[in-house]
């Protein structure tokens, strides 16, 4: 029997929804319900406040990147909860041109598959019954995704709510909620978007203030009553694979962009995971088997990780014996220098001949699909990968040998392809499965 579910979208980013989601899973949680949370598509950054929101780790669910039986496995850690709430990415439809390993990534692919109705958060700021008409052609563009009702955000005044309602009531769409215009209800943003939760000045005081927010301005009870979901059956295969058994992993304000099902999987799958700062200057365990450096905002702190010379030393001595990845962030400290965005350069690892510069900013995003060149501690070459990429860095200087044939999702071949260097390998784009 599967939990019954919600899909909490919108239809362009923008409009609320996080609010909405962290609002509602602590209200629920607050009421001793048991609240699984999931999110829709590549981000790293959103299922820290999800579990901060309500206590359960919350799991990506991606329909581009992820494979049947990986989406039924992370989709059963809902099993013992009493409701789940998703989390959509962008507009509701929004997704790639070309299907990936399930679908194109929309987070309708998501609520489709598991039959998970939509709660559409609605801004209805400089309009009013015209509302109406976006949330009917989002309720009827397919036929085959349940659709549970809209939440209105931003309504200015009571006379403004009540004329979005009386749209909605006209095309028979169920108005689960109001929410008044507030400025200080959004978290505060960075460069490359929200701040991480441990950021978060008082983060358990600004979601309370999200719930009580829910509870004076939502029908809880009937947002409850619209969940639902397709009965599955249980899943009985694994999470991924480790790539070594015991992982040192960087784990701070500067190296954070991991997603929770490849962490959840390497630990169910026997692996040890050792986790240190290089923000305080933590070398890694000496009897690790790999050093893993994700992600992150490196290029915020290269100062102090440049200092760090017992993290760097503990590094490059591991690197003579044993396996090194960095992704992203993590990538960019392997190379010789990291330049901030006001032109300083900083010198990092060395462990790779690559410069990266902040101050020469240009967006990379997009899923990726990378065949492997060369092995990746335990992931042999040939591997197929896929992964996801996200940052502003350029790469100023590459002298190593590729690490991987690497495409968009439109197939369409890319240069930034990562490098290697005997033991020490990275890449731009974060994993989030490997084809089976």
């Amino acid at each position: 029997m599967s939990v019954p579910g919600l899909m909490i979208a919108a239809p362009a980013s923008g409009t609320g929804k996080t609010t909405v989601m962290l609002g509602l899973s602590r209200a629920f949680a607050e009421d001793g319900l048991a609240v699984q949370p999931f999110k829709s598509g590549p981000d790293y950054i959103d299922p820290a406040f999800h579990r901060a929101a309500c206590g359960r780790a919350s799991f990506n669910l991606d329909s581009w990147a992820m494979g049947e039986t990986l989406l039924e496995t992370i989709s059963a850690e809902a099993a013992g909860a009493d409701i789940v709430l998703a989390e959509g990415s962008m507009g509701l439809y929004d997704g790639v041109a070309q299907p990936g390993a399930t679908g194109n990534g929309a987070s309708a692919d998501i609520a489709r598959r598991m039959g998970w109705p939509v709660v559409l958060v609605v801004d209805v700021s400089g309009q009013a019954q015209s509302a109406a008409a976006t949330a009917l052609g989002f309720a009827r563009y397919d036929a085959g995704l349940p659709f549970a009702g809209v939440i209105l955000n931003r309504v200015a005044s009571p006379r403004h709510e009540r004329l979005a309602r009386l749209g909605m009531e006209a095309v028979g769409i169920a108005v689960l909620g109001a929410l008044p215009r507030r400025g200080d209800l959004t978290l505060p943003e960075r460069h490359l978007g929200l701040v991480q939760a441990v950021e978060h000045p008082d983060l358990d005081r600004a979601i309370a203030g999200y719930a009580s927010f829910l509870r004076d301005h939502t029908d809880l009870a009937a947002i409850r009553q619209a969940a639902c979901a397709q009965a599955r059956p249980a899943s009985t295969a694994s999470l991924q694979a480790p790539p070594a058994q015991r992982i040192a992993l960087a784990q701070d304000a500067a190296f954070s962009f991991t997603y929770p099902h490849l962490l959840e999987g390497w630990r169910r799958n026997g692996a040890e995971i050792l986790p240190f700062s290089p923000l305080v200057d933590e070398a890694p365990a000496a009897d690790a088997d790999l050093v893993w450096l994700p992600g992150g905002y490196p290029e915020l702190h290269a100062g102090r990780i440049a200092d760090a010379m017992t993290f760097l030393a503990g590094l490059r001595t591991h690197a003579e014996t044993r396996a090194v990845h960095g992704e992203c962030g993590g990538y960019m400290v392997l190379g010789e220098a990291l330049i901030d965005k006001a032109g300083r350069s900083h010198r990092m690892a060395g462990l790779l001949g690559l410069v990266t510069s902040h101050a020469q900013r240009r967006m990379h995003l997009g899923y990726r699909r990378a065949e492997l060149l060369a092995p990746v501690a335990g992931l042999a070459p040939g591997s197929q990968l896929r992964g996801h990429e996200f940052h502003y860095s350029t790469i100023v200087e590459q002298r190593d040998a590729p690490l991987a044939r690497v495409t968009d999702a439109d197939g369409t071949e890319l240069a930034e392809t990562g490098s290697h260097r005997g033991r020490v390998t990275g890449t731009f784009f974060h994993l989030i499965a490997q084809d089976r």
